[in-house]
């Protein structure tokens, strides 16, 4: 699963995709689809996709990089603003019970 962040500034992961070819790639979500049109760049095996993704935080999406109409990879992205190493869907969630721990036998 690739991690993004909410912002309007280029933003960019690195893929293994099936063919060393890609032209675009279809991010969907709730709201639906849009096409980002790229050119790839590559490190060593992996390929880079950069690009302005508009995208909401808290909210999941699938995307497919596309080589004209042929579909060379696809994958999943999270969109959050927290730091990815401290990032824990719990944030601000999980609430701690406080209890004493007797125990009764009747």
């Amino acid at each position: 699963m690739v991690i993004l962040k909410e912002q309007g500034t280029s933003q960019s992961f690195k893929i293994i995709p099936r063919v060393n070819d890609a032209d675009s790639i279809i991010i969907t979500g709730i709201e639906g689809s849009n096409t980002v049109a790229f050119t790839p760049t590559y490190d060593l095996y992996y390929m880079v996709v950069s690009g302005i993704f508009a995208l909401k935080q808290g909210q999941q999406y699938t995307f497919s990089v596309m080589n004209e109409t042929n579909i060379v990879y696809k994958g999943r992205i999270f969109c959050t603003n927290q730091a990815v190493a401290d990032f824990s869907i719990n944030t601000n969630i999980y609430k701690e019970t406080v209890s004493n721990n007797d125990f009764i036998i009747v």
